[in-house]
């Protein structure tokens, strides 16, 4: 499983870091240099290659947008709220469901949510999976 490649603006915030620490322990690079650098750790030729990648590397979840999916196995439509793209690529967002659903699978009790904060890939899955293997969240873009 590869990472999804970060936008300009993380790899860019990367570039800078990186050039940062260096020159904290006395080592000068250039921006360009950093900006190589950086291309290099993600596995590209070049700081172009990586440029022209990153713009069409993720969807770009944004507040406002209409969503459906599946959170814990259960079907869902709501909002974004909020979205944040963090610098390894996963998204950071709260999302909002339009009717509160039942996240427990157990016939003794419920546990009803209309808001959840989440972390998804580009293609809007998630990470943390379910015993069964089966991702918390799957994202849909409506």
């Amino acid at each position: 499983m590869t990472n999804p490649i970060p936008s300009r603006d993380v790899l860019k915030a990367q570039a800078k870091r990186l050039r940062s620490d260096l020159n904290a322990r006395g080592q000068t690079i250039s921006h360009a240099e950093a900006l190589e650098t950086i291309a290099h750790q993600w596995g590209m030729r070049d700081w172009n290659t990586i440029a022209a990648k990153a713009a069409n590397a993720h969807p770009g979840w944004t507040p406002g947008q209409r969503i459906s999916g599946r959170y814990l196995g259960h079907a869902f439509r709501g909002e974004v709220k909020a979205a944040r793209l963090s610098s390894n690529g996963y998204w950071s967002l709260t999302l909002r469901f339009d009717e509160a659903i039942d996240v427990v699978a157990s016939e003794l009790f419920s546990s009803y949510r209309r808001q959840v904060n989440t972390t998804v890939n580009a293609a809007g899955v998630s990470p943390q999976k379910t015993s069964d293997g089966v991702p918390h969240m799957v994202l849909d873009a409506t």
